[in-house]
């Protein structure tokens, strides 16, 4: 018997070239890392469904190309989303600067003001750190976002993540469909709402 479905959720992966988007959404949905993984021409785009709280839920997940020249392709894979991941290299600070311009893109194209949206430090296998976490915490505490940092080579933080993100979708009213069974609405809750449990090790933060 096929699995009920709660809701089907839209998420985008966004950021500059080279921070490691294609690779957490390789790790996340094929448990696999390539080393030498081609960058993103135009948009790529894989499925996967995740159980939260003893819910199926389908996430169909939007990778954008971060070169310049393949953003023209990109407002129109803002249009419904319930999330966002902006990705930056903790190793390289170029890219955490850029977020604020992909926050801007975000607010633009969003079709959905109470969009959610994650900040990602990705890369932190390397060794030649240039963004401490307190750096990206503050600028997630100042966006109102969550946060977490990961290794798509290592696996860290990559599950978490996705689970969190989604986790945080269902809380919201409104921004997806709910769905009916037994006379009720499904609620998901969390006994906090200010940080998430530790997943796999690596805490989550709603700052």
């Amino acid at each position: 018997m096929e699995e009920e479905i709660l809701t089907t959720l839209k998420i985008l992966i966004i950021g500059e070239s080279g921070v490691g988007k294609s690779s957490l959404l390789l790790r996340f949905t094929d448990d696999n890392f390539d080393p030498e993984q081609a960058l993103t021409i135009g948009v790529d785009f894989k499925t996967k469904k995740i159980s939260i709280d003893d819910n199926v839920v389908k996430l169909a997940i939007w990778d954008t190309a971060g070169q310049e020249r393949f953003r023209t392709l990109t407002p129109s894979y803002y249009r419904d989303a319930q999330g966002a991941i902006l990705v930056y290299d903790v190793s390289n600070k170029q890219t955490f600067a850029k977020l604020e311009t992909w926050l801007d893109e975000l607010d633009t194209y969003s079709t959905k003001s109470n969009i959610v949206k994650m900040v990602v430090g990705n890369k932190i296998d390397r060794e030649n750190r240039e963004v401490s976490r307190e750096e990206g915490m503050r600028f997630a505490r100042r966006h109102h976002t969550l946060f977490i940092e990961s290794s798509a080579k290592t696996r860290d933080g990559v599950q978490c993540a996705f689970e969190e993100l989604v986790q945080k979708i269902i809380q919201t009213p409104g921004l997806w469909d709910s769905y009916v069974s037994s006379g009720g609405n499904i609620q998901v809750t969390r006994d906090d709402d200010t940080s998430v449990p530790s997943c796999a090790g690596w805490k989550c933060t709603l700052v």
